[in-house]
């Protein structure tokens, strides 16, 4: 069977970017990054294709990191493995207040 890759992109990221569709909690995830290093971790939530997989603890309040680049802030404290989204995320986008 295929490994279900995702990707990490620079090196302050939080979270990964998935490649892989059907990932279930469970499912065995490898991350690669732009060097080539690669970690398995386990999804501890079903993850859609182009969705965030958290590869570290993020704490309430902290930044969500993509790209090098903060997307918003974590709304509730989010376990390494868990996927990353609406639910759990509040963007920074579109605030005039940030």
């Amino acid at each position: 069977m295929e490994p279900n890759y995702g990707l990490k992109v620079h090196e302050a990221d939080n979270v990964a970017t998935v490649f892989a569709n059907g990932i279930q909690a469970g499912d065995a995830v490898v991350i690669r990054d732009k060097r080539g290093r690669e970690e398995e971790m386990i999804a501890l939530d079903a993850i859609p294709y182009g969705h965030k997989i958290a590869i570290q603890p993020i704490q309430e309040n902290e930044p969500i990191v993509k790209y090098g680049e903060k997307l918003g802030f974590a709304s509730t404290i989010i376990a390494r493995g868990a996927h990353v989204h609406v639910h759990n995320l509040e963007s920074a986008r579109g605030r005039g207040d940030l």
